[in-house]
């Protein structure tokens, strides 16, 4: 059997759709999968064994100038190479528009969410086979319930499986060498609101480095760097990791003892791998999104309006937007929970 799916973005919502392909592969011993993916995460499918071809759009870059790339042949090498073969079935399991216009590009029947299940409703309306979920639960069984309806198959009552091969993973040649005990701190998140202040991260560095780790700071981007720069200047023993590609950063998590993460997608990497971590946790609710796997904690915040979902914190004493429950959150509360991770192992 060989099935495609769309599935755009991003990386964490990437990751939660690997343990349906799991399931499907406990059903059907021979089934194939092709992934429709965004290329900034075209390593994320390609971690999952039954995973053999990846096909990649560029719809960030190509919404700033569609007729160009129309014209320059970029689009159309797109849609043949996504109608290049035949499947028994195609799954949009992203079911919002911008995937809903990749599933009106396949030729031939689509599946996906019907109108009661779709966030962005006139998502449905590209679907031919419309499926029904919960959309109150958390996105890894919301993406297992996708797959076992689409494919006629229960839903399994089992914990989540990533089922991902990591064994090509592998370290980047780096600027230095990367230490014998070290705790990973991800910093970095797309949402104002996800952020963690850097003078709380600075002061978590000074005692994981009095405990005896060293601290890794992964980033994005420029930005993100800078910030992780900021961080690390505190101490000798904290090292900032310039952008590097998914499974370079996969290969450097891999040998932390433990992970400090903002709700972002390294996040969901972490759990993915089973490695110890802790998210933080403000503008978002865990019980939809938060990190799903072996050796995860959240730590949320207690304010009541949390979680509120917004990208910069309405509050009035919010300064430029920062969240204000974040920042409540402080380095000792957080660091006794870290502590007691990095000793249980």
């Amino acid at each position: 059997m060989r099935v495609l799916i769309i599935k755009l973005t991003s990386m964490g919502d990437l990751m939660h759709a690997l343990p349906a392909l799991t399931d499907a592969a406990q059903v059907f011993p021979d089934i194939e999968f092709d992934w429709v993916v965004d290329s900034a995460f075209a390593a994320v499918p390609q971690w999952h064994p039954r995973v053999k071809r990846v096909i990649t759009t560029a719809h960030r870059r190509w919404r700033q100038n569609w007729f160009g790339h129309l014209f320059n042949g970029e689009i159309g090498h797109f849609y043949k190479a996504l109608n290049l073969d035949d499947y028994d079935l195609v799954i949009d399991m992203q079911n919002n528009l911008k995937s809903a216009l990749v599933s009106l590009l396949r030729k031939g029947p689509v599946a996906g969410l019907d109108k009661y299940s779709c966030r962005e409703k006139p998502a449905y309306l590209a679907y031919r086979h419309k499926i029904n979920v919960n959309p109150n639960q958390h996105a890894v069984e919301r993406m297992r319930q996708i797959m076992a309806k689409a494919l006629d198959y229960p839903q399994p009552d089992t914990e989540p499986d990533y089922g991902v091969d990591l064994a090509h993973c592998q370290l980047p040649q780096l600027a230095f060498e990367l230490p014998q005990k070290y705790v990973m701190l991800v910093h970095n998140a797309s949402w104002l609101t996800k952020l963690w202040p850097v003078q709380h991260w600075q002061a978590l560095t000074l005692k994981a480095v009095e405990a005896g780790y060293s601290v890794v700071i992964p980033s994005g981007n420029d930005e993100e760097y800078q910030r992780a720069l900021q961080i690390a200047a505190v101490s000798d023993h904290a090292y900032t990791l310039p952008r590097l590609p998914l499974d370079n950063v996969v290969a450097i998590m891999q040998g932390a003892k433990a992970a400090l993460c903002s709700d972002t997608g390294l996040a969901h990497m972490a759990a993915m791998m089973d490695k110890p971590a802790i998210t933080l946790y403000g503008s978002t609710d865990t019980h939809l999104i938060g990190t799903a796997g072996h050796h995860q904690q959240h730590l949320i915040t207690g304010m009541s309006c949390s979680p509120c979902y917004k990208r910069r914190c309405p509050l009035p004493e919010a300064k430029s937007g920062m969240p204000v429950c974040m920042a409540e959150m402080q380095p000792d509360q957080v660091w006794n929970r870290l502590a007691a991770v990095l000793q249980a192992q």
